[in-house]
């Protein structure tokens, strides 16, 4: 299917063309018909010769319903620009012509209307004339009677050649679909309906919608029932999981977890030609209207330069760097400018300067005018990435992709310059050198104040770069000299050292060589300066084995008495524990107990044990 939209001045016959070229009635509501103007949108469709069905928007053209109109020609790939015969090229034509600039359409044909009432050649003549200078360019121009029927032929003809200028759609994208109408259906509940520009959607489709999930019951198009329905298209979607007073339009239904949601977005601004021109960006006042889709958002501008300004929304949206969008005066009903996003997730201005500086970065960007078209070179794509990784210093893949619709291909990262990827995360490649430089320094200085632990702890070492995921610090050390494990970062070859304890520590390791089970006394501890911390660190580096507070050994104290006890009859007691190991039972009957832990002897009454394995247990703590 194709979607066209009307567009024109108010009663120029847009209503009664659509309803010649389909049989329809587009004007839904019965004040639209006694006023003989269209209000709100209306929808319409018929079939062309080869077939192809196609799908009509028509929208108001009156200046108090220009939102209406944006709504209903922002989503439609082409347009069908109206213009009476006996009235010639008016104020809503150029008006209509300036928002259909302003939103990129650049397929359309124009239909000279009442062409029985007047000459239509002066009017089609205006008409080739204005559209020459928008993004339309040069197109065909029919003229016709919906009255009497005359070129409404040759008018469905040329529509056929028109969309087939169409580019093929994103039939696999993600979905955003804006909502224009909603209402409810007895037996069957919510139903909206929109233009499907991208995507396909199934019955059964579970999709979000203002932070809610509904799913797809039933689609409609063009009348009838369907079991799936691919872009573009005109659809009627049975909602279920919304209420239709929580619909409006504007709402967008969107694919789960594809869509970024922005509040702020930095944008190129299209100045557009007079009349609709405003007497200059530095005199916009109050707030604006953002169009997208069809959303109306207020919004706040602040312009960072001539061509680029910081757009603050009264609420959320999904989109996408390349998206285009109109900015409207409601107060003056006028179209002021047409945006082209180039960030939807920017850095804040907070510091002085910081505006300008963010002008000239987004200079970098201002070719991203056709972005939304898709057709981007890996030149544009690789000038997009860096300067996104490179503000953010790392970013996932996928969050660039989210931002820009874009997918990351290795031409692009190699396009970029300064990107590198590691493990699915995009690195500028200047902070990942910078990290990589000062890990040795950070953990020497830790290691170097903290003498007492064996490494400085991951997650400080990760504070200390300042990443922004501790997933990036496994590929950093891998990159680096140093070593990680239990938590810990450390240089190769880091001992713990006690500092002025080592001394101490060295004359208690000496005395326990020739006396390994005559422990010291707390006081003979304290005399020699060694304390809690001390033990606790040395026994961490397995310099002592710590039985309890006050019993320190050697860490191979346990191999040492095993091969002593298993020399004795079994079994032994501890009396003839104590002789063998020549110490005193403050010692004994603790260690007796840790070497039962660890099942090297086994406790056979109260008063004997045997040894039961011969194995070594160097090391064990």
């Amino acid at each position: 299917m194709r979607v066209i939209a009307t567009a024109g001045h108010v009663d120029h016959g847009k209503s009664t063309l659509i309803r010649a070229l389909t049989g329809m009635e587009p004007d839904r509501w019965a004040e639209e018909r006694r006023r003989g103007m269209t209000i709100d949108l209306g929808y319409a469709w018929t079939t062309l010769a080869g077939g192809e069905p196609i799908a009509f928007v028509d929208v108001p053209g009156h200046q108090r319903f220009l939102s209406n109109m944006l709504a209903g020609v922002g989503p439609a790939p082409a347009v069908l620009m109206v213009v009476a015969a006996d009235e010639g090229w008016r104020q809503q034509s150029e008006e209509h012509l300036a928002a259909i600039d302003a939103l990129g359409i650049e397929v359309g044909l124009v239909a000279v209307t009442r062409s029985d009432l007047a000459d239509p050649q002066p009017a089609m003549a205006q008409a080739r004339h204005r559209l020459a200078a928008s993004r339309l360019g040069a197109v065909e121009t029919i003229a016709v009677s919906g009255a009497t029927g005359q070129g409404v032929e040759e008018l469905r003809a040329a529509l056929a050649r028109t969309v087939r200028r169409l580019p093929p759609p994103e039939v696999d994208g993600p979905v955003r679909l804006w909502v224009d109408r909603a209402f409810t259906i007895a037996g069957s509940g919510t139903v909206v309906t929109a233009t499907l520009g991208a995507g396909t959607i199934q019955v059964g489709d579970r999709l979000e919608l203002e932070g809610r999930t509904v799913t797809v019951r039933g689609i409609q198009s063009l009348g009838q029932q369907a079991e799936s329905v691919r872009a573009v298209s005109r659809v009627a979607l049975n909602l279920r999981g919304v209420a239709r007073d929580d619909v409006r339009r504007g709402d967008p239904l969107l694919t789960a977890g594809a869509w970024h949601r922005s509040t702020t977005a930095d944008v190129r601004i299209h100045h557009l030609s007079a009349p609709a021109e405003p007497s200059g960006t530095r005199s916009w006042r109050g707030d604006l209207v953002l169009h997208i889709g069809s959303a109306a958002v207020s919004v706040r501008v602040r312009v960072l330069d001539q061509d680029v300004a910081r757009l603050e929304l009264a609420r959320p949206l999904p989109l996408r760097a390349g998206d285009r969008a109109v900015l409207r005066d409601p107060g003056r009903q006028q179209v002021v400018a047409a945006v082209t996003l180039l960030d939807v997730d920017p850095p804040a201005l907070t510091r002085r300067g910081a505006a300008r500086t963010r002008a000239a970065d987004l200079a970098d960007l201002a070719d991203l005018a056709d972005l939304a078209d898709q057709d981007v070179g890996g030149e544009v794509a690789g000038s997009m990435l860096a300067q996104q990784v490179s503000r953010r210093g790392v970013m996932r893949r996928a969050q660039f992709e989210l931002l820009s619709g874009l997918a990351v291909t290795d031409r692009d990262i190699e396009q970029s310059g300064t990107v590198l990827e590691v493990g699915g995360w995009l690195i500028d490649s200047a902070a990942w050198h910078r990290w990589l430089a000062a890990l040795p320094g950070i953990v020497d200085g830790y290691l170097q104040d903290h003498p007492l632990e064996p490494g400085m702890p991951a997650e400080a070492v990760r504070h200390a770069l300042e990443l922004p995921e501790r997933e990036l610090l496994p590929p950093l050390l891998a990159a680096s000299s140093l070593l990680s494990g239990q938590g810990r970062v450390s240089r190769p070859g880091h001992r713990i050292s006690l500092g002025p304890a080592e001394v101490a520590m060295a004359r208690l390791e000496e005395r326990l060589r020739d006396k390994p089970f005559r422990a010291p006394e707390r006081a003979e501890l304290h005399e020699l300066g060694l304390g809690v911390r001390q033990l606790a660190t040395a026994a961490k580096a397995n310099r002592i084995l710590r039985l309890d507070a006050d019993i320190i050994l050697l860490p191979d104290a346990p191999q040492r008495a095993v091969d002593l006890l298993a020399a004795l009859a079994q079994p032994f007691t501890t009396s003839q524990a104590r002789i063998a190991l020549d110490s005193t039972r403050r010692v004994v009957v603790p260690l007796l107990e840790y070497l039962d832990s660890i099942e090297l002897t086994r406790r056979l009454d109260g008063s004997s044990r045997q040894v039961i394995d011969r194995r070594s247990v160097d090391g064990v703590s």
